[in-house]
């Protein structure tokens, strides 16, 4: 429960500050945020994980916002949750498997970075006074630990510098001054628009991108956490329960969001394991802003963002960037970390760098395995049936490596019998029945014959179906 009201002091200025990224009252967002953790806390899949409003998606609807409003933005998110029900039925969350851990280390630093840099604003153009607070609290979070068990850090940081700052009457930023808080509750409703297919296609784009990059960033915060915690979860409901969320959220109203990792890892960090941590996230965000609005518009900001400069520099994978590890990891590995955050940070996107990064590292994979498959070739002109070449092929074929297979013959000096043999290599795909196709087209066109032997029960069924009907 403590560990929830940490997340719930962290989600408010958060939350507020991507309302106005996405053009919205910041109340949208406060809301969205309690609807959303208190929906996540029963349908997801990974316990102790936080759901509410996000900079991602606040990116992906601020267009919609813009040029059309509120109603069209609470659509998009109805359409959005209906999306991801849909991809979680389909199994999306099985293509986690494909993410690289050179992508997640990106992802993970990436992520500590963009906190980092979003608390500098508040930490720039400011009284004095603002950072001997922020040295402070700082303090208080790395070595209260040692002296307090059942309270967590941050709390007692965030109760510690707005008694003082209070106190002693110090002139700081706020955070009311960030933007208002709400003072009644959220009505159930549907969005005035058009139910046109004119509507449909306005809305579509932005429903598919903010489905799409929602449930990215979940799926990952969630492995991560699954990693920080040593425990499993449920993706596909995760993916489900996301869907419902963000449904919820629509019908109040709401911006619809996904996972927050800065706010997750505030929650992990500070004890958060269970579902009850997420469910008292979204309870206490509401009982702080209506019941508690006063005293949580008087924090000072440095408070908060303090919390969130330790939760940085904590999620940084250090290890990843310590040159001995950068000697003995592999080029590629190292590049595809690089490209991740490097996309991520340039366009404040993590669903952006994720993507890129996964598309590096395969391309590289691909481009590593096309160099494994080598062929090797044997006369032998003492064959009862007459002389005959016989090729020795090893490795996995498939559309990067079977280019440059067919010149790895050779076509003129070979004898009229050829035979090639794949006990050691297996057929991936159609590239490589072509490939196969191509060679024996090369030698027929000579008036020689190839015998292909050797191939597995895979290959042999794969190149059957396919010989000589590719064109």
């Amino acid at each position: 429960m403590l560990a929830g009201l940490v997340t719930a002091f962290a989600l408010i200025p958060e939350v507020i500050s991507f309302s106005i990224v996405a053009g919205l009252d910041p109340r949208v967002g406060l809301f969205t945020s309690f609807v959303m953790a208190v929906v996540i806390a029963f349908t997801g899949g990974r316990p102790a994980m936080v759901t509410a409003a996000a900079g991602s998606t606040a990116l992906v609807i601020a267009p919609l916002a813009k040029e059309y409003g509120l109603d069209h933005v609470v659509a998009a998110v109805l359409l959005g949750g209906t999306i991801q029900l849909v991809l979680a039925l389909l199994g999306v969350a099985r293509l986690m498997r494909f993410i690289p851990r050179s992508v997640m280390i990106g992802f993970v630093n990436a992520l500590a970075i963009l906190i980092f840099s979003a608390q500098l604003p508040h930490l720039f153009d400011v009284p004095v006074a603002v950072y001997p607070l922020l040295v402070g609290s700082i303090v208080v979070i790395v070595f209260a630990p040692r002296f307090v068990k059942a309270v967590p850090a941050p709390l007692i940081s965030i109760v510690v510098v707005t008694a003082l700052a209070i106190g002693l009457g110090l002139n700081v930023p706020t955070v009311g001054d960030e933007g208002a808080l709400p003072d009644g509750l959220p009505l159930p409703g549907i969005p005035d628009i058009p139910w046109t297919l004119q509507t449909l296609t306005t809305i579509l784009p932005f429903a598919l991108g903010l489905a799409l990059v929602g449930l990215l960033e979940t799926l990952l915060t969630a492995k991560l956490v699954d990693d920080i915690t040593d425990t499993g979860s449920d993706k596909t409901r995760e993916s489900a329960g996301l869907g419902v969320a963000n449904l919820a959220a629509g019908f109040f109203g709401g911006m619809g969001g996904c996972a927050m990792i800065g706010q997750t890892m505030i929650n992990v960090q500070n004890g958060g394991r269970h579902r009850l941590s997420t469910f008292m996230a979204g309870a206490w965000l509401l009982i702080l802003v209506l019941l508690l609005g006063p005293v949580v518009a008087d924090m000072p900001m440095v408070a908060l963002v303090a919390v969130m400069v330790v939760v940085a520099a904590t999620t940084f994978d250090w290890h990843s960037v310590a040159p001995a590890t950068l000697r003995r990891m592999p080029r590629s590995e190292t590049l595809v970390m690089v490209v991740t955050v490097a996309v991520t940070v340039a366009t404040d996107n993590l669903a952006y760098g994720v993507i890129i990064g996964v598309i590096t590292a395969s391309v590289l994979f691909a481009r590593r395995v096309a160099h494994l498959v080598s062929v090797t070739a044997q006369d032998d002109p003492d064959a009862p049936e007459g002389p005959v070449k016989k090729y020795q092929v090893h490795g996995q074929l498939f559309f990067a490596s079977s280019n440059d297979l067919v010149h790895q013959f050779d076509y003129a000096g070979d004898p009229e019998r050829v035979v090639i043999d794949l006990t050691t290599a297996h057929i991936w795909d159609a590239s490589s029945v072509a490939a196969m196709d191509a060679i024996t087209t090369k030698y027929a066109g000579r008036g020689k014959q190839v015998t292909i032997v050797g191939m597995n029960p895979t290959s042999e069924a794969m190149h059957g179906r396919l010989a000589g009907k590719l064109g």
